[in-house]
C-alpha cells in the first residue's frame, strides 16, 4: 500500500506559529473546489457545500484505496473568501463570496471526480455536488499566522497578518484564506485553530 503524506510534503503551509507571521510561498496545487455566496453561519449553501466537499473527497479515498492501493488523509477544507470590488471586510457577511476546498493528491483525477459524484448524487441526493471542481489553485508569495479561537474573533490576527505584509514592503493581493486546523463537532471554540494566509506582492 503507497501512502501519501501530503501534510508532511507541504508542512510550511499547514504549520504556523500563533506569535509571530511568517512569509511562506506556496506552489501551484491541486484542490476540489466549490464556490458560494454569503454569511456562513446562515445560508444554507455554505453547509451543502462543506458537506459535498467532504462526501466527494472520502468517496475518492476510499476508491483509489480500492483500486490503486493508494492512501492518504483526507486534509483539513480550506476557504478562500472576498467581496465584490472592495477589500474584505469581516464585518460585511452577507456580501461575502467564498471558494470552500480541500487539498488533493496528484493522483485525483477530473474522471475520478465525476464517479465520485455520481456515488454521491446517487447516495445523499446532494444537489451542489455537480458545482464541485478539481482546480490547479497557484497562490505565490504569501504570509501567513496561526489563529485560536473563535472565528468571530479572528480580526486583531487578521490586522496583525496585514501590518506585517506592510512592514515587509509588500501589499496584499489575491484572497484571505483560512486553513480550518480544528475538528469543530468535537474542539470547543475558544481552542479552535485557524491557519489565516495573505497572499501579498
Amino acid at each position: 500500500m503507497e501512502t501519501i503524506d501530503m501534510k508532511k510534503q507541504h508542512k510550511a503551509l499547514y504549520t504556523a506559529s500563533a506569535d509571530k507571521p511568517a512569509r511562506v510561498v506556496v506552489p501551484p496545487l491541486p484542490y476540489l473546489m466549490i464556490d458560494g455566496t454569503g454569511d456562513p453561519n446562515t445560508a444554507p449553501a455554505f453547509a451543502e457545500a462543506m458537506q459535498v466537499l467532504y462526501s466527494l473527497a472520502y468517496t475518492m479515498k476510499f476508491e483509489l484505496k480500492k483500486t490503486r492501493e493508494i492512501a492518504y488523509p483526507v486534509m483539513a477544507p480550506e476557504g478562500l473568501w472576498w467581496m465584490e470590488g472592495k477589500e474584505f471586510d469581516v464585518t460585511a457577511k452577507d456580501e461575502w463570496l467564498w471558494t470552500l476546498m480541500i487539498l488533493q493528491p496528484d493522483v485525483v483525477t477530473p474522471e475520478l471526480l465525476v464517479l465520485a459524484a455520481d456515488e454521491v448524487e446517487r447516495k445523499k441526493g446532494l444537489a451542489a455536488v455537480r458545482k464541485a471542481r478539481l482546480e490547479i489553485f497557484d497562490e505565490g508569495l504569501s504570509a501567513q499566522v496561526l489563529f485560536i479561537g473563535p472565528y468571530s474573533e479572528e480580526g486583531p490576527a487578521i490586522a496583525k497578518l496585514h501590518e506585517f505584509i506592510a512592514a515587509q514592503g509588500c501589499a496584499l493581493s489575491g484572497k484571505h484564506h483560512e486553513i480550518y486546523m480544528s475538528d469543530t463537532r468535537r474542539v470547543p471554540p475558544e481552542k479552535w485553530q485557524t491557519i489565516i494566509r495573505q497572499p501579498m506582492r
